[in-house]
Formats: C-alpha cells, sequence, structure tokens
C-alpha cells in the first residue's frame, strides 16, 4: 500500500471530511498550490530535519520559510540540517516535495506545527505523492495528528 493510499484509508476512518486532488507532478510548494486551486498560504509544507541526533518533521505554512535558529533554541541543539533526499527515503520511503504532514501512524517522526498552519481555516499537502494532494479543515488536522505547536517561520 502506497502512503497516499495509507494516508487516505487513515483519513477516512476518522470523523472528518477532506478531498482529494490528483494533479501534474509539482516540484515546488507554488506549483502545488496552483495546482490545487488553492493560495501558497495554506499549503503545509512538511520539512524533515535532523535535531543533533533525531529526526523530526516540521510543518509550516507553504509562504514561510523554516527558521533553524528558532528551531535550534527550542530544542536546545547543537546542531540542525535538513534531511537528504537518501536519509528521507530511508526514513519515510518518499522523495523530496511529496512527504505529508503526519507523523504516526503515517510516519514515524515527531510532529511540529508552526503557529503560521494553526492561523489558517483549512490546510493543503502533498500526500506522499508528487501528484496527490489533501485539502482538509486545520481544526481536524491538529485533532488527528496532536502535533506540539511552536513558532518556527520566517518571511
Amino acid at each position: 500500500m502506497t502512503i497516499f493510499e495509507h494516508l487516505t484509508q487513515f483519513l477516512t476512518a476518522q470523523p472528518i471530511v477532506f478531498r482529494t486532488v490528483h494533479h501534474e507532478a509539482t516540484l515546488t510548494s507554488e506549483a502545488s498550490a496552483k495546482a490545487r486551486g488553492e493560495d501558497l498560504s495554506v499549503g503545509g509544507k512538511a520539512i524533515v530535519m535532523k535535531i543533533d541526533a533525531e529526526f523530526k518533521l516540521f510543518v509550516l505554512s507553504a509562504a514561510l520559510k523554516i527558521d533553524s535558529q528558532k528551531i535550534r533554541n527550542h530544542f536546545n541543539a547543537k546542531k540542525t540540517r535538513f534531511a537528504t533526499a537518501g536519509e528521507l527515503q530511508q526514513l519515510t520511503g518518499l522523495a523530496p516535495g511529496s512527504i505529508p504532514p503526519f507523523g504516526k501512524p503515517i510516519l514515524n517522526l515527531a510532529v511540529y506545527v508552526d503557529a503560521s498552519i494553526v492561523r489558517n481555516e483549512i490546510i493543503a499537502f502533498n500526500a506522499g505523492s508528487l501528484t496527490d494532494s489533501i485539502i482538509m479543515p486545520t481544526k481536524d488536522y491538529l485533532k488527528i495528528t496532536q502535533p506540539v505547536i511552536l513558532e518556527f517561520s520566517q518571511t
């Protein structure tokens, strides 16, 4: 079963509404937003980072950039870096740009959500592929994922 299939099966079992969008392959947040017909700001950009020796998943508005210093300060970490394509493949089985913003039971990663996501009514994200997206109410996304909410974005 693909991550997209696993994710849609997981979401279908929840008391929520969501919709899927199949589109051309998109390699950037901007292209994904255009393909979905949604504003860039509601895109949930999922970034895997290595914080000292542990990988974690960070989700922020696709219109913003991650502030590594804020993350380093929060975790009192000596070293932070983005996961490589090889590490993403090993950790998730997925390519860069296709990581959905979910931890367990979809991905075995702790999830941290930036406050920029909480401010939006909906979240739209690539769902385990570069050609499939999911759009759902943010309140349902937060209820299901139970993330730690932090401020780690910058414009």
